[in-house]
């Protein structure tokens, strides 16, 4: 059994500063690619950033230049890092990791309320 726990959503000001983290726990053996999306009120989920484990990164382009995605593998933490946040940023925030235990599969967090507001 493998859990992911995210931490870090709050309230923030525009142009305020956040950053979430997600770690692994459980049976895991080793960890592939890890990934942050959101999800806004009425709207789908869509892919925030993801990095493969390599390290190779990848962005939306809403958050190109604002967010940053890095891991911790001796952590089995995922982290994004979150600058110039507008309202348009308002979400949950969900991780999710490709993790080989018996089998390779993939796993999510609960989600994290990340709200920014004036």
């Amino acid at each position: 059994q493998v859990q992911l726990v995210e931490s870090g959503g709050g309230l923030v000001q525009p142009g305020g500063s956040l950053r979430l983290s997600c770690a692994a726990s459980g049976n895991l053996f080793s960890i592939n690619a890890m990934g942050w999306y959101r999800q806004a009120p009425g709207k789908q989920r869509e892919l925030v950033a993801t990095i493969t484990s390599t390290a190779t990164t990848n962005y939306a382009d809403s958050v190109k230049g604002r967010f940053t995605i890095s891991r911790d593998n001796a952590k089995n933490t995922v982290y994004l890092q979150m600058n110039s946040l507008k309202p348009d940023d308002t979400a949950r925030y969900y991780c999710q990791m490709s993790i080989w235990g018996d089998v390779l599969s993939d796993y999510w967090g609960q989600g994290t309320q990340v709200t920014v507001s004036s």
